[in-house]
């Protein structure tokens, strides 16, 4: 669930009216299936943020130090761990990062 605070990142910026975009691609749908739970703090989440915007993938970033109340979820995701950064993927969970693709 995105939350109002939560920032959307997404590899596509329309610049003009969509009829002047018209053979460019677009993203099908406005919602992200990557949800990155982060930390300021932690460099793993910031090489994980870097690797998805450098594979133009949108996500939604929730920045656990800025958005407290979503740590509950982060707790539910990880077995009760405080770690960051945790990638839900379509649905798939991922806790830390260990490099791109």
């Amino acid at each position: 669930m995105q939350t109002p605070d939560a920032r959307v990142h997404t590899p596509w910026t329309l610049l003009s009216p969509p009829s002047w975009n018209r053979g460019k691609q677009v993203p099908e749908s406005n919602t992200p299936s990557v949800t990155l739970y982060t930390h300021p703090d932690c460099a793993f989440s910031a090489a994980a943020k870097m690797d998805y915007r450098k594979r133009k993938v949108p996500y939604v970033d929730v920045d656990l130090s800025k958005q407290t109340d979503q740590i509950p979820a982060l707790l539910e995701l990880t077995g009760g761990e405080r770690v960051t950064p945790v990638i839900v993927e379509d649905g798939t969970v991922t806790i830390g990062f260990k490099g791109g693709t």
